[in-house]
C-alpha cells in the first residue's frame, strides 16, 4: 500500500511539473519587413527574451521557450544592431500581452482578453548598421489632467522638440504621461508621436488603476496603452533597463517607491546576460538615490546597488519631484530631470498663451539630451522656448550704490549642475573667482511667486508652487567698489562632462 501511495504522489507531481506551460517561438531577421517568419528568414542566436521575470537567449536558429501564465507579457530584449518595427504612435514594437481573460474590471479599462497563444509568438528584428554614437531625448513628467494641458503640451514642448531632437534615435518619458484621468493616455500618445522618434514610456504614479489594493494590477491601464512597465533594449554599447518603481499600497492613490520579488528577478536575470563593459542605464520614475525621506524603500535600494556594483558605468534616469538635482552613490550616477510640464503648466501665461511653468527650484520646463560615445555619456538640459545655450538665469540687483556696504550676492542657477561641476565669475574683465553652491531658494522664483501673489485682480493661469531649496545655487558677494556705471557679470561652468558653457548680466553703479 506504501508503495502505491509513493507512487500516486509522484504520478500527481508529475502531472503538476507537465502542467506547468510554455510559449515558444523565434526571434527572426525580418529581411522583407512584414513583421511575420517566413520560411526563407533566418532566427537570430543569443537574444534575450523574457516573461518579465525570466530572461533567456535564442539557440542557433534563433528559438526560445519561457514559462508563462495567466498574465504575461513576453518581450524581446533589442540586441544591438537591430530595430524593431513602431506602431502608428511611434511605440516600438518589441512585445505581446498574454492575458487569456483580459484585465480585471476597473474604472479605467485594461487589457481585452487575448485568447490562446499563438503556436509560435516570434519576434520581429529589423538589421541596420547602429552607430555607437547616438542621442536620446528625455522628458520628465509630462503629466496633462485634461484636454486643456494636452494642448500645451503639444504646442509647447513636443512642437519644439520635434524640431531640435531630430537627431535623436528615440526618446524616453519618465512616467506621469499623464495626471489621475488615464484616459488621456490615448491623447498623449497622439501627442508623443509628432516628435517622430521611437519613443519608449516609463509608468509614474499618476499612470496607475487608482481603484485596486494589489500592486500587481494597478498597471492594467498602462499596459493596455503602452505594453510592459518592465523591459529592456540595448543601443550601441549601451544597454537600457525601464523599471516600474512605483508600489501600490492601497486604494485611492497611496504609494511608496519600490520593487516587487518578481521585479527584482527580472532585473537580476536580465543583467545576466549585459557585459560589464557596458553602459547601463536605469530608467525609473521615482528617485533611486532617495531624494525625499523614505521615497523608496531601502531594502529593494540596497539590492539594486548590488546587483549593478560590477558596472563601472550606472546612470539612472528619474523624475517625479518637478525639481532637478543629481546626487551620486557609489558607481551610480543619478539625474532627477524634473518635469517637462514643469510646475504642472502653471504661472503666467506667454505670447502664445502657454504657461511659463517654471520648476518651484527656478528650473523652467524643457527636456534633456542624453549624449553617447561607445559607453561614455553627456547631458545637456535644453530650456522650452530659448536659445540651446541658455543654461542658467543670473540674479542680482539691477542697480548698487557705489562703494556701500551690502548684503546683496550674484545668484546663479545652474539648471542642471552637480557637485562635480566648477562655477565661476568675474566683474567685467577681472579675475575668475569660484562660486560657491548654496541651499537656498532661488531668488528670482521666489520674487515671481510673490509678484503673483501681489497682484490685485485675477489674470489667466493658476499660481505658481511655493518655492521648493534649489540644488545647483550658486552665489558670491557681490562688489560697489567699482567706477560709477554700468558693469558686466559673467558667469561661467564647467560641468562633469567636461562641457563648459556662460551667461552675462549687466547691473549699475551709482
Amino acid at each position: 500500500m506504501k508503495q502505491i501511495a509513493v507512487l500516486i504522489v509522484l504520478l500527481f507531481l508529475a502531472g503538476t511539473v507537465a502542467a506547468e506551460e510554455f510559449v515558444t517561438g523565434f526571434v527572426f531577421d525580418d529581411v522583407n519587413r512584414n513583421g511575420k517568419k517566413e520560411k526563407a528568414e533566418k532566427g537570430i542566436p543569443q537574444v534575450a527574451v523574457s516573461n518579465g521575470k525570466d530572461v533567456v537567449l535564442t539557440d542557433m536558429s534563433g528559438k526560445y521557450k519561457l514559462p508563462i501564465g495567466a498574465d504575461n507579457i513576453i518581450f524581446v530584449i533589442k540586441p544591438t544592431g537591430y530595430k524593431t518595427a513602431t506602431d502608428e504612435f511611434n511605440i516600438p514594437k518589441f512585445f505581446y500581452i498574454h492575458k487569456p481573460a483580459g484585465s480585471p474590471e476597473l474604472k479605467y479599462k485594461g487589457v481585452e482578453p487575448t485568447g490562446k497563444l499563438p503556436k509560435s509568438l516570434d519576434f520581429a528584428l529589423q538589421k541596420y548598421d547602429e552607430p555607437d554614437a547616438f542621442t536620446a531625448l528625455i522628458f520628465g513628467d509630462t503629466q496633462p489632467y485634461n484636454e486643456t494641458e494636452i494642448d500645451y503640451l503639444t504646442r509647447g514642448i513636443i512642437a519644439e522638440a520635434a524640431e531640435t531632437a531630430k537627431e535623436a534615435m528615440f526618446g524616453i518619458t519618465l512616467g506621469d504621461l499623464v495626471g489621475n484621468n488615464l484616459s488621456l493616455h490615448l491623447p498623449y500618445k497622439h501627442a508623443i508621436k509628432k516628435v517622430g522618434i521611437p519613443w519608449y514610456n516609463v509608468m509614474g504614479n499618476h499612470d496607475r488603476n487608482y481603484d485596486t489594493d494589489e500592486d500587481r494590477l494597478s498597471d492594467e491601464a498602462f499596459e493596455a496603452a503602452f505594453g510592459p512597465n518592465n523591459y529592456s533594449f540595448n543601443y550601441g554599447m549601451v544597454h537600457f533597463v525601464v523599471l516600474d518603481d512605483i508600489f501600490s499600497l492601497s486604494k485611492g492613490g497611496k504609494y511608496t517607491g519600490g520593487l516587487r520579488s518578481d521585479q527584482l528577478e527580472f532585473l537580476a536575470n536580465d543583467l545576466k546576460h549585459v557585459s560589464p563593459s557596458q553602459l547601463l542605464v536605469i530608467a525609473l520614475h521615482i528617485p533611486l538615490t532617495g531624494i525625499e525621506a523614505g521615497a523608496f524603500r531601502e531594502d529593494e535600494r540596497k539590492k539594486i546597488y548590488a546587483l549593478v556594483k560590477d558596472y563601472p558605468r550606472v546612470l539612472v534616469l528619474s523624475a517625479h519631484m518637478h525639481f532637478q538635482c543629481q546626487s551620486f552613490a557609489g558607481n551610480i550616477h543619478e539625474y532627477n530631470v524634473g518635469a517637462t510640464c514643469g510646475d504642472w503648466f502653471s504661472g503666467t501665461m506667454d505670447k502664445n498663451n502657454l504657461p511659463l511653468s517654471i520648476m518651484c527650484d527656478g528650473t523652467p520646463p524643457g527636456y534633456a539630451f542624453l549624449r553617447i560615445a561607445g559607453n561614455n555619456y553627456a547631458l545637456n538640459y535644453k530650456v522650452f522656448d530659448k536659445p540651446t545655450e541658455y543654461r542658467m538665469s543670473i540674479y542680482s540687483p539691477k542697480v548698487v550704490r557705489a562703494k556701500a556696504s551690502t548684503t546683496a550676492n550674484i545668484y546663479a542657477n545652474i539648471f542642471m549642475a552637480s557637485e562635480r561641476d566648477v562655477v565661476e565669475y568675474r566683474i567685467d574683465n577681472g579675475e575668475w573667482s569660484k562660486m560657491q553652491l548654496t541651499k537656498e531658494f532661488d531668488p528670482a522664483y521666489y520674487r515671481y511667486v510673490q509678484d503673483w501673489d501681489y497682484l490685485d485682480e485675477l489674470v489667466p493661469g493658476r499660481r505658481p508652487s511655493n518655492p521648493e531649496i534649489c540644488r545647483h545655487l550658486y552665489k558670491a558677494r557681490l562688489t560697489t567698489n567699482l567706477p560709477i556705471g554700468e558693469h558686466r557679470i559673467e558667469v561661467r561652468t564647467k560641468d562633469m562632462f567636461g562641457q563648459t558653457y556662460s551667461q552675462q548680466s549687466l547691473y549699475r553703479v551709482e
